[in-house]
């Protein structure tokens, strides 16, 4: 069956690449803003009885963009498209998957059941930030995970005297793989949150002392995690020279202040959002559109020209 690709304006060129992985050009789809703010989507050209895919991930502003793909998800399906999926590169209130207390929203599933509502028959995440939250579909999930490609870009910085460093509890098992893959030492860091963007270092484990960190994430949003981290691998006496790796970059409010205040040499980071620029320190981007490509031919029988 023909495929169709649709991206959102999230993210523009990672779905001008994925179409071009794809063999296909990208879509005619037309937004357009009315003056109290509404958005009106209409599609340029013919789907009825073709594979849609629509990519758009749900970064900041990330209801506008939600809203985005649901229109447009919307239109395919009233235009009689035989097949809906929703390529999201990075998922949104992913962070919300669960309640501390009983008067909380649980915006993760919340999002999920709106996702299922915009008819779409299959979905496709990269690296959400938890897991278990697969469990809040009801209808198919493709979870990839890039963290295959981000080692290996990370590789030409992770010979002898480089360190994996987990920057919280919560992503050893991700930094653990990254430890395998490059054959590196794993440190772990504790640390405490006491609001949405400031976070205590409680203790360190592992040696860093003289060795190159190399600080493990799946996110970095207003980054103080990643700054603590930073600040306590300096102060268990490891070498300046400081490399990032996340999936998604967001770097939102005060994350590039932030980390300009410590030695990050590099940051390894996907396009799963539009890459900042002006940086203060070397960013390197790894496109996700080979991976996203290879994924939707396997679940779509679509044959790949390239």
């Amino acid at each position: 069956m023909d495929l169709t690709v649709f991206s959102g304006t999230a993210n523009r060129p990672l779905g001008e690449a994925l179409a071009w992985a794809l063999g296909s050009p990208l879509g005619d789809c037309k937004l357009e803003r009315f003056p109290d703010g509404e958005l009106h989507v209409e599609l340029g050209e013919d789907v009825r009885g073709r594979n849609v895919c629509i990519i758009q991930p749900t970064a900041p502003p990330v209801g506008e963009n939600l809203l985005e793909l649901l229109l447009m998800a919307d239109a395919c399906w009233r235009a009689g498209a035989a097949r809906l999926m929703a390529v999201l590169p990075y998922f949104g209130y992913a962070r919300q998957d669960r309640r501390s207390s009983p008067s909380e929203a649980l915006g993760g599933k919340l999002v999920a059941d709106l996702l299922v509502r915009g008819h779409f028959d299959r979905l496709m995440a990269v690296n959400l930030h938890t897991a278990s939250l697969e469990g809040c579909f009801t209808v198919p999930l493709e979870h990839l995970n890039a963290g295959t490609l981000l080692a290996e870009a990370v590789r030409p910085y992770a010979g002898p005297g480089a360190v994996v460093v987990s920057p919280d509890l919560g992503a050893v098992k991700l930094a653990e793989r990254y430890a395998r893959q490059l054959e590196l030492p794993l440190a772990i860091v504790h640390k405490s949150r006491t609001s949405g963007s400031e976070v205590n270092v409680r203790g360190l484990v592992g040696e860093v002392r003289g060795l190159r960190p190399i600080i493990v994430d799946d996110l970095i949003s207003t980054a103080g995690t990643i700054a603590a981290t930073a600040e306590a691998v300096l102060e268990a006496g490891s070498a300046d020279d400081i490399t990032v790796v996340a999936t998604h970059a967001l770097l939102v409010g005060p994350a590039v202040e932030r980390l300009s205040k410590v030695p990050i040499r590099r940051l390894i980071s996907t396009d799963s959002v539009v890459p900042p620029k002006g940086l203060p320190f070397q960013h390197e981007v790894v496109s996700l559109a080979p991976l996203l490509a290879d994924a939707i031919c396997r679940v779509t029988a679509h044959v790949r020209p390239r």
